[in-house]
């Protein structure tokens, strides 16, 4: 008895470690982010703690400004166009690739999810010596194809996920009762796996909208992005507007990845797995 209740301290102990550990590394990580809030407050025109004041000024600033504004739609209109083409792409390559064979499936998985495990600044200058012969080259088609090259691997791994418990059964039962394949699709495939496309979308989204280095690479210099505005404004004139930009960011992303977790407790209910 003795042993087991030390055995069970022991383990009780090591898992308040671990919780402990894992709270000072998520605050580690967090705090520089943090930081960022109240400076957008701030009353001063430079970036310094303590605070001598708090204003809205930079707030008023940033949704005044038509640099920034424009920055801001540019990034929107990017991401809901990249969005739209890199879910669309990466819904058909997940019904393709849960078809083929578990060998051809991982040859071709490979290939899709590519660009997930080569760093972005590769991506970034590949893209612009190849589009270059193209003459896509500061052209917002040729952004939307790169950014789609990055969010189309999310995409996949979250349509392919949602479809690892879908019974092919249901699609047959449509065949026989006179479906056509777009019709069995659209009817019986695509409100079982809605939920894991909404989740790819959203990290398409994401994804683009945040993204600089292929904005940098393949942008015209006309052409800025919120990321880049940012970027820029860091190394012209450090203002605290840069800092409403920030949260601006970060909210969207916080709000975004709330939305893909709803998602997948969603999910969950709906199929009964247990969560992870």
């Amino acid at each position: 008895m003795s042993r087991d209740a030390h055995v069970t301290a022991t383990e009780r102990a090591a898992d308040i470690a671990s919780r402990v550990i894992a709270v000072a590394v998520a605050i580690f990580l967090v705090a520089p982010i943090l930081v960022i809030f109240p400076l957008s407050f701030t009353s001063d025109t430079l970036m310094v703690f303590p605070l001598p004041g708090l204003s809205l000024r930079w707030y008023a600033d940033f949704f005044t400004n038509p640099v920034w504004l424009t920055a801001l739609r540019n990034s929107i209109m990017l991401a809901v166009v990249t969005t739209l083409v890199a879910t669309t792409l990466g819904t058909l390559a997940a019904l393709g690739l849960v078809r083929l064979p578990r060998r051809q499936r991982g040859i071709v998985s490979t290939l899709l999810l590519s660009p997930m495990i080569v760093p972005v600044i590769i991506v970034g200058v590949g893209t612009f010596f190849y589009f270059a012969r193209l003459g896509l080259v500061g052209t917002f088609f040729g952004l939307v194809l790169a950014h789609t090259a990055l969010a189309l691997p999310l995409v996949v791994i979250a349509v392919v996920a949602t479809l690892e418990g879908f019974d092919p059964n249901l699609v047959r039962a449509a065949y026989a009762s006179g479906a056509t394949p777009i019709g069995a699709f659209w009817q019986v495939t695509r409100p079982l796996v809605m939920p894991g496309i909404v989740t790819g979308a959203t990290f398409a989204f994401i994804t683009s909208f945040d993204e600089i280095v292929c904005v940098i690479f393949l942008g015209s210099p006309e052409f800025r992005t919120l990321p880049r505005q940012i970027w820029s404004g860091a190394k012209e004139t450090v203002s605290p507007t840069i800092t409403v930009a920030a949260v601006f960011l970060i909210v969207a992303s916080v709000i975004l990845t709330l939305v893909v977790e709803a998602l997948r407790q969603r999910t969950q209910r709906l199929t009964g797995a247990k969560p992870q």
